[in-house]
């Protein structure tokens, strides 16, 4: 799960507003140069102005007052910048204006602000905001530099002509994907339209307004995505694409809150999770949701974890929307298990060692899986299982009483790809317990016959310290 942001990033409303900064030098000016983008008021305390200071007081800009501030100089303010080298005086300034209401910045002290301003790009109205929460404001400064190197120019004058042109969009498309369809076109042109000068841009725009209008009503579709094992940055180029298009995002308990993430916020959010031997979405809910969303000519994206073809029951789906005459579409993901053997640093496959790996879970929709096990456990063979952790015991019994070698290599691995990832290796005769004593609870997979390759020695160290200690405190506590 992603960390709570500390600041919410908004856009304050600033017309007929009061902004006051309160402070000496240039960091008190430098403050003052973010108000003065703006349209609020503003009135400067600086007991001895810099000569900018003076030239936006001569300019008429800010109201210059060189006494100190006082309580009652915070009344109907809507944010403060305590802006002085002096501590104390700050802590002042930010109780008498939290008193009178207002929303308080303290200078170099992020934990005593209620707001931060960002880096900013202007290409007005289009304003980008970089913000680190406080903790590194040089690098959002040389992120501002990258992301204004990346921005045309023009691209306010776009987006101002966008902006004049919205009403008569709204009045000739329906709300939802011919508007996005609209706009996504105009400024997929916008390079060129750059070059236009007023009149010709906006003879461009009734153009392609009218060729929209005259198409027909969206038809509902649903694109089955791999969301892979939970890394945002292990998504397919296409899957974020289409991802982003939705208008109902259908997603599984494993997807991560961070892909969850790249959806726009407007669209509808529908959880249909399933836990193995646990609560869960009926599978005939979640055809209904996808089959009554799609009818509706919304754009669905029934998002899968890992590859919506292994394991994914993506045949079931597909054939009641077929049925029901709704066009579909696949993008694949990364399957687990190869993420899995990637952060291992292993191969599934090795001359040697395995000319073959087995894709497999030890339950189905029946419960505990039969598969021909003997043939499983035969040498050479190694085994990916899904969706293991209450199964383990079920595996390891049917494999070893089916010939495997009790000292096959067993590597357990929690949350692949994703930040909180745990593995251990074991084997075959003890991973079970290892299991029950490491408390692995997130989404498992386990990999019989693959040992981790690269500090394989340092991961089971850790790993067994680990269930020992675990293993001990148990034995105290009982």
């Amino acid at each position: 799960m992603c960390r709570p942001m500390n600041y919410l990033p908004i856009f304050v409303a600033t017309t007929r507003q009061h902004i006051v900064v309160v402070g000496e030098g240039q960091m008190a000016e430098a403050k003052c140069r973010g108000a003065l983008k703006c349209s609020a008021r503003v009135t400067l305390f600086a007991a001895h102005p810099t000569v900018a200071m003076r030239e936006w007081e001569r300019q008429e800009q800010v109201t210059l007052l060189t006494r100190p501030a006082d309580p009652a100089d915070f009344a109907g303010v809507r944010l403060v910048y305590a802006a002085s080298e002096d501590d104390a005086c700050n802590e002042r300034v930010a109780g008498w204006a939290r008193a009178a209401g207002a929303l308080v910045n303290v200078l170099d002290r992020p934990e005593q602000c209620d707001f931060i301003t960002p880096a900013i790009v202007d290409r007005d109205p289009v304003v980008v905001a970089i913000g680190t929460e406080g903790a590194a404001p040089v690098l959002a400064r040389q992120i501002k530099a990258d992301v204004e190197a990346l921005l045309p120019s023009q691209l306010g004058r776009l987006a101002t002509a966008a902006r004049n042109f919205r009403d008569r969009v709204s009045q000739r498309l329906a709300a939802g994907r011919p508007r996005r369809k609209f706009w996504n076109a105009f400024f997929a042109s916008a390079s060129g339209s750059s070059r236009l000068n007023d009149e010709a841009l906006k003879s461009s725009l009734d153009e392609l307004l009218d060729e929209h209008a005259r198409d027909e009503a969206p038809v509902g579709e649903v694109a089955f995505v791999g969301a892979g094992p939970g890394d945002p940055e292990l998504l397919t180029i296409k899957a974020r694409r289409v991802i982003h298009e939705a208008d109902v995002v259908v997603y599984d308990r494993l997807v991560s809150a961070e892909i969850l993430d790249l959806a726009r916020k407007e669209a509808k959010y529908i959880a249909v999770g399933k836990k193995g031997f646990g609560a869960a979405v009926s599978q005939s809910d979640i055809n209904a949701h996808l089959v009554a969303e799609a009818s509706r000519g919304l754009m669905v994206v029934r998002l899968k974890g890992g590859d919506p073809g292994v394991f994914g029951r993506l045949d079931e789906e597909l054939a009641v929307l077929h049925e029901a005459g709704i066009a579909t579409s696949v993008v694949p993901g990364i399957t687990t298990a190869a993420a899995a053997a990637a952060t291992l640093e292993v191969s599934l496959t090795r001359r040697a060692r395995n000319s073959s790996v087995t894709l497999l879970t030890a339950h189905d929709a029946e419960g505990f899986a039969e598969h021909h096990w003997q043939q499983l456990a035969r040498t050479g063979q190694a085994l990916a299982v899904y969706m293991g952790r209450r199964t383990a015991a079920f595996l390891q019994g049917r494999l070893l009483m089916h010939g495997a070698r009790a000292d096959t290599p067993v590597t357990c691995i929690e949350n692949v790809s994703r930040h909180d990832q745990r593995a251990f290796v074991s084997d075959l005769s003890s991973f079970t317990g290892d299991l029950d004593a490491a408390r692995f609870d997130g989404p498992l997979m386990i990999l019989v016959g693959i040992a981790a390759r690269t500090g394989a020695a340092e991961l089971r160290v850790v790993a067994e310290s680990e269930v020992a200690l675990i293993k001990e405190v148990a034995h105290v506590a009982g």
